[in-house]
């Protein structure tokens, strides 16, 4: 399972102004980590689902 980003202290903000920022950097790491897990959550369901058996001739 892919493990999320770590979430930045809430002090590590210089309060600047900075484009991005260091939470916006946050928040787009979120976004990748969310579509990782789908696609993880995805694979794993595939797993977990009876695969026909081939047929035998």
């Amino acid at each position: 399972m892919p493990l999320p980003p770590e979430a930045p202290d809430i002090n590590a903000c210089c309060g600047s102004g900075c484009d991005p920022c260091i939470f916006d950097t946050h928040d787009l790491a979120m976004a990748d980590h969310r579509q990782a897990l789908r696609a993880w959550q995805a694979r794993q369901a595939l797993k977990d689902t009876p695969q026909a058996a081939p047929p035998t001739a």
